[in-house]
């Protein structure tokens, strides 16, 4: 099995080119981010290159988190900002060779309103990205961490795909998450593995290594390959040290076992 680091938890002591650099050092077979876009994106692209690494995805920016926002798109009253920060993620994963884009949903009161413009905003997300050859990405993310985040169950996002029926429209299927607010996640993976565009990992319920906690990862990566999942996997965990490289045994026993 391969797996990506996602620099938006991994390295963050370092600036993104040098973060890049650190996860091929370790041993990382690709990355991925949050909100790269403070960084020149020339720049990334070179350590990209430099690496051989290559960039699984990136977020939209979430908003004012401040304020309480985490995403934009299913804001009814927030369209064109989220349609700004859309073009501005799909722009910058086109300059950089990323391959998706998580497009945030934020925090509503799930009502029709925000259903209506969500998927409006996830069609403009398509439409704009499928010029790249670049996925979108949906991420059902837990009430516990994000209270009223508008994605939150796999089946939910399931039955967005489908009614979209966009080619570009993917599930980022994060086990962290899932299995927090529904757990059962071989037979959702397995249900659902033709629409995952990604899959991420972290410890439950500390958020931390995924060697440690509720969930046999070992087994659950076994399983994946068995299906034939042959794709990195996301590293998105908070190293429970606060260092990254105190935390990395797990990467070589897990890429040996699966």
């Amino acid at each position: 099995m391969k797996f990506s680091a996602n620099l938006g938890f991994l390295f963050t002591e370092m600036d993104l080119p040098d973060a890049i650099r650190a996860a091929a050092g370790a041993g990382f077979d690709a990355v991925e981010c949050h909100f790269p876009y403070k960084f020149d994106a020339a720049d990334v692209a070179a350590a990209l290159r430099e690496t051989g690494l290559s960039m699984l995805g990136l977020n939209t920016l979430p908003g004012d988190l401040s304020a309480g926002d985490f995403g934009l798109a299913a804001l009814p009253d927030r369209e064109q900002e989220a349609r700004a920060e859309i073009t501005r993620a799909v722009d910058y994963a086109a300059a950089i060779g990323a391959g998706a884009v998580h497009v945030m949903a934020g925090r509503t009161d799930g009502g029709p309103a925000a259903r209506a413009i969500y998927h409006a905003n996830l069609g403009f997300a398509c439409d704009l990205a499928a010029a790249h050859g670049i996925t979108i990405l949906i991420e059902p993310i837990n009430h516990r961490d994000v209270p009223g985040y508008h994605l939150s169950e796999v089946e939910q996002a399931a039955d967005i795909i489908a009614e979209m029926d966009r080619q570009n429209l993917r599930l980022m299927f994060d086990c962290y998450h899932t299995q927090i607010m529904q757990g059962d996640l071989t037979r959702r993976i397995e249900t659902h593995l033709p629409i995952i565009g990604h899959i991420q990992i972290a410890a439950v319920p500390d958020r931390g290594e995924p060697d440690a906690g509720e969930v046999d990862f070992r087994w659950l990566l076994h399983r994946l390959g068995e299906m034939g999942y042959d794709r990195p996997i996301g590293a998105e965990y908070k190293p429970r040290s606060g260092r990254t490289g105190d935390g990395l045994g797990w990467l070589a026993a897990f890429s040996s076992e699966t």
